[in-house]
């Protein structure tokens, strides 16, 4: 039978942690009790308990009070051993002056002890079981700090769709750095959904500002079957002293499936883009960005977006789309299409492509991007065509646009380009 563990006065620790603590207290002092106390003072008759019941009911002999010991006496009889604290291992704390407080009574209630606060962070290393204030920053926001050589300014703006009222609600917050062709600026907004160019909503005109805050709100009305076939168009002028507007840039965005997603509210931001003054070419252009990284041996497309396309038949029914080819030696490897965009000759795409290219097949291949207008079914017919590449392929423009990608290493290089019409397949 068990005997019930005996309860551990306050002057019982002297005995049981040696001549050294015991001097400790007698100088004034103390070794960082808080997990001594616990184990003596607070949960010690538990523990003794725990130990009986652990060793068969046989008290701990007295030649194994030593720690080092403990583990070989314990592991004799299949007992789990976990070592009491050494005093050398504690960090001294003076009695009264430190947060631990001074020494409890006997017979008093034992204080409630907490865990005293350490830096967590000592170089690059965290201390087991501290908080590390680092891991809970947020990101800074760069949105507005940090403005690209030669940007126009910079767009603020929100959208929600609400489906079953099939309503689109733009919200108009605010714009910053835009560049005035006067020294003061007076800007505003007109937004265009389209392909619609004939109807638009405008915004209040701030007075003299380069950052208006805009605050405003603006309802489209369209149907849920057609809303990701149209293009929000934002329009930044300037408004002189003879009423006159000028264009300082504007933004395209693409209502996409994943941007009208769970019918709420998305803040989004773009930088102007200067509108292409040039005429169309012949057949249209296209707008794309070419980027390599030469770390991960990656080739990335992005069309953006296409003007001035001669669509065939009644432009209403019919969608248009760019085909993507990666050549190498004038052989075919791997192809990606956009989403048909429908009824426009102005179609707005912003898709990302990415092909695998090593660094040594960079002289030999070329990229070729089609647009194609479907012509019912599965046929479709080719509006234009341009390649780039190096100069095994390209000339012009094109053969500039690819050298400007390998120089400028994991940056998007944008550039328009004109259509040429060919019947080859």
């Amino acid at each position: 039978m068990v005997a019930a563990p005996r309860a551990r006065g306050p002057s019982d620790w002297r005995h049981y942690w040696g001549a050294a603590a015991a001097a400790a207290v007698d100088r004034g002092e103390l070794l960082a009790l808080e997990e001594t106390l616990c184990h003596v003072h607070l949960r010690g008759a538990a523990r003794d308990h725990s130990c009986l019941q652990r060793t068969g009911g046989q008290a701990l002999p007295a030649a194994c009070q030593d720690p080092d010991k403990q583990a070989t006496w314990y592991a004799i009889r299949g007992s789990p051993f976990r070592p009491r604290p050494r005093l050398g291992a504690l960090a001294p704390q003076r009695v009264g002056s430190g947060p631990t407080g001074p020494l409890p009574s006997p017979g008093a209630p034992a204080p409630h002890h907490r865990q005293q606060s350490c830096p967590c962070v000592t170089g690059d290393a965290c201390v087991v079981g501290t908080i590390n204030p680092e891991l809970y920053k947020f990101p800074e926001d760069q949105s507005e700090s940090h403005f690209p050589e030669g940007c126009l300014g910079r767009l603020w703006f929100s959208v929600e769709y609400q489906q079953e009222a099939e309503r689109l609600l733009v919200g108009l917050i605010k714009a910053q750095g835009l560049r005035a062709p006067s020294e003061t600026c007076s800007p505003l907004v007109k937004l265009h959904l389209l392909p619609d160019e004939r109807r638009f909503l405008q915004s209040r005109a701030k007075r003299k500002t380069a950052s208006p805050q805009f605050d405003e709100h603006f309802v489209f009305q369209v149907s849920s079957r057609s809303i990701t076939q149209r293009v929000l168009r934002f329009s930044v002028y300037h408004v002189d002293k003879q009423k006159k507007h000028q264009l300082l840039g504007q933004v395209l965005f693409p209502l996409k499936n994943e941007t009208l997603l769970g019918d709420c509210r998305h803040v989004i931001w773009r930088d102007l883009e200067a509108e292409s003054l040039e005429p169309p070419s012949e057949f249209g252009d296209l707008q794309f960005c070419l980027s390599y990284n030469d770390r991960l041996n990656r080739l990335t497309v992005v069309v953006l977006r296409a003007k001035g396309l001669q669509l065939q038949e009644d432009a209403s029914c019919l969608s248009v789309f760019v085909k993507v080819s990666l050549m190498n030696h004038n052989k075919f490897v791997k192809c990606r299409k956009t989403s048909a965009v429908l009824g426009s000759t102005n179609p707005v795409y912003s898709e990302t492509f990415s092909f695998k290219v090593d660094p040594a097949e960079l002289d030999t291949a070329s990229l070729s991007l089609t647009v194609l207008q479907n012509a019912g079914g599965d046929k479709s017919c080719e509006l234009g065509r341009v390649v780039v590449g190096p100069y095994m392929y390209t000339r012009g423009k094109e053969l500039a646009h690819w050298d400007e990608m390998l120089g400028k290493p994991r940056e998007l290089v944008k550039r328009w380009h004109a259509l040429c019409h060919t019947t080859e397949p």
